[in-house]
């Protein structure tokens, strides 16, 4: 089981697959197990990373402050600390935001981004889903928290079809909880991010992905971190909701191997072509 230690924390962390670096970098829940329905679809194409962010799973529980900024930093030392110097992203999320913020801030350390279910400023809908969790969390403890999970993030079809496996995982994530505090403090940094600074400093080649039935981050968000990002491709799903990569795998996995195994020349070109003439000219597609 490895670990890292960066900054004086220990960072649990998972590595498989075969071929050029690949970050998965997880949402709120930040548990690198997340990824299991992808790791080896993706891992037959990549050197698939994947880890538990700070204050969740079995890396520390770090009872403090978060910020979107400190979960970046924890991501480059732990990239530091493992060896790698350069590699693709696909950030879910909250994960999306680190991606916006690592492109952004360490251009050198990126070389293709997925900012999948994510967002640069807060959209009232999200906002009030994020409030309504923090409510639960408040009211009803980590069992409520965690209770409510899946109406935020699965199509109603995939809850009702799935609800046995799901009980026994939101049993599972009660049991392994972090803190009511680190969820709270996490939370928190999600309403207090605004990534609209970074989006003109990125120039990485960008996929914007989102289902269109996603209810906590949603179309709107993305097509404006497409807007904003040079020469990104917003992609929509017909369905998956937040949990796409989970909901539907298949058609999840097949849209980031597209655009990072096929499509990464032309995305170059497009981001040079967009920064030239000085607009961002996001192109757009659904995958059904």
């Amino acid at each position: 089981m490895p670990f890292a230690t960066v900054e004086g924390s220990e960072f649990y962390y998972d590595i498989a697959g075969r071929g050029p670096p690949l970050l998965l970098v997880t949402g709120l829940a930040g548990i690198s197990s997340y990824w299991d329905p992808n790791v080896a679809e993706l891992g037959a194409h990549f050197t698939v990373i994947r880890y538990d962010h700070r204050g969740t799973g079995r890396s520390e529980r770090s009872e403090q402050d978060y910020s979107i900024e400190g979960l970046t930093e924890d991501l480059v030392g732990l990239m530091d600390q493992i060896g790698i110097e350069r590699a693709s992203f696909v950030g879910h999320s909250t994960g999306g935001a680190i991606a916006q913020v690592l492109a952004a801030k360490f251009p050198q350390r990126v070389d293709r981004i997925v900012l999948y279910g994510s967002w640069s400023s807060l959209c009232e809908q999200m906002r009030l889903c994020m409030e309504m969790r923090l409510d639960l969390l408040q009211a009803y403890g980590v069992e409520g928290y965690h209770k409510a999970s899946p109406v935020f993030l699965y199509p109603p079809r995939y809850v009702c079809d799935q609800w046995p496996a799901l009980a026994g995982a939101i049993a599972s994530a009660v049991a392994g909880s972090t803190t009511a505090s680190i969820l709270k403090a996490r939370a928190e940094a999600v309403i207090r991010f605004d990534g609209s600074a970074y989006l003109g400093a990125i120039s990485a080649p960008t996929l914007v992905l989102v289902a269109r039935d996603d209810i906590l981050t949603p179309l709107l968000a993305s097509e404006e971190l497409a807007r904003g990002i040079g020469g990104a491709t917003l992609q929509v799903l017909a369905y998956g909701a937040h949990a796409a990569s989970v909901s539907d795998p298949e058609t999840f996995n097949r849209a980031i191997l597209s655009f990072l195994l096929n499509q990464g020349v032309q995305q170059e070109r497009d981001a040079r072509r967009a920064q030239v003439h000085g607009q961002p000219h996001p192109s757009i597609s659904e995958s059904r």
